[in-house]
């Protein structure tokens, strides 16, 4: 085998770290120049700020670096022509464009009867948690106004890259592909949109957006049974409908009726989280149950579903989560542990 083979086989093991694929599967590598021992390698880059470039070009230097007959290894990025970042977009992107968002994989959306409940949180953290286990997934916002997973999940101030031909890149963060209108706005700004609007956003976020090979796509639901969620529903009918409550009567009741939607378009409810079901005291390791009892439990064989599990009111979550880190990180923690074993449940539900 030549050197140059050499070369390129070596560079395959080299992968985008935003795409997550090898630099040569995707037609990256404008070219290998030898001078004795001495390479060259020319990459084209989907934009010439790309911030992953000192990564890149440490994996190459380390991999092409490996061979013995190589000495010396240098890199030059240039950026990819319009051609080529139309080629790369019809690789990646195209085909899911024409075919049903997410075919291949597991898409729940969760949502609660009314604000307030830790809806974002616990989709934060479960998704989180399904990373940790090992799997590959995806988050997205779908509270385009009411938005929260970026304070969650401590991407507020970052923005996803965006390629020339409206191919955008989601934020990852703790092993999580997310997507929230949060990180597209400057600031606090506010948004007064229609339903319509808030439909087409969806739509992007589902069609305009690599997310690669997920194994999980998380949906963060506004609260309630408006516009979105029921466009949702409509535009991914493989959808299942996870439902965030709380113990108090009213919350179980307004969930109900998200419920109840669900039943009316034939939308899988694969199960209920009660969230803030306990608080259990520091000093004598009673529970005390704060906000009621078993409403979760009750609201489960109502709808004819499963409680997937309840989670305490631990003031460690509510800390994390203003300071952006996740509860779970730790799965072995107080807090890991219960969602731990609530993705557990959900991944049986399947």
């Amino acid at each position: 085998m030549e050197l140059k083979e050499k070369v390129y086989k070596a560079l395959e093991n080299v992968n985008d770290p935003e795409l997550h694929k090898s630099l040569v599967e995707l037609d990256m590598i404008e070219e290998v120049v030898l001078d004795g021992s001495e390479v060259m390698v020319n990459v084209s880059l989907t934009t010439i700020g790309c911030p992953m470039k000192a990564k890149m070009e440490e994996d190459i230097k380390r991999e092409v670096g490996k061979l013995d007959e190589v000495t010396k290894v240098k890199v030059i990025f240039g950026e990819m022509s319009k051609e080529q970042k139309d080629k790369l977009i019809e690789k990646l992107h195209g085909k899911q464009k024409k075919a049903e968002p997410f075919k291949n994989t597991r898409v729940i959306a969760i949502g609660s009867g009314k604000g307030g409940v830790g809806k974002s949180t616990v989709t934060a953290n479960l998704a989180v948690t399904l990373a940790e286990m090992g799997y590959k997934v995806g988050l997205i916002d779908a509270d385009i106004l009411g938005y929260s997973i970026p304070q969650i999940l401590g991407i507020k101030d970052v923005k996803p890259m965006a390629i020339e031909g409206g191919f955008i890149l989601p934020i990852e963060r703790n092993g999580v592909k997310v997507m929230s209108m949060g990180n597209l706005v400057e600031g606090d700004q506010a948004l007064i949109w229609r339903g319509p609007l808030l439909g087409g956003v969806l739509d992007q976020f589902m069609n305009d957006v690599y997310w690669g090979d997920l194994d999980y796509m998380l949906i963060d639901l506004p609260p309630g049974t408006g516009d979105v969620p029921l466009s949702l529903m409509q535009k991914l009918p493989k959808a299942e409908i996870l439902i965030v409550t709380t113990p108090q009567i009213t919350a179980a009741n307004v969930a109900k009726r998200l419920g109840l939607m669900a039943n009316k378009t034939n939308s899988k409810i694969i199960g209920l989280i009660e969230n803030m079901s306990y608080f259990v005291c520091n000093n004598c390791g009673e529970k005390h149950y704060i906000f009621g009892k078993a409403e979760g439990e009750k609201l489960s064989k109502e709808l004819n579903t499963t409680l997937l599990g309840e989670i305490p009111l631990v003031t460690g979550i509510r800390e994390d989560s203003d300071k952006g880190v996740p509860s779970v990180i730790d799965l072995e923690s107080e807090v890991g542990k219960v969602y731990k074993e609530i993705a557990k449940n959900l991944i049986e539900t399947k």
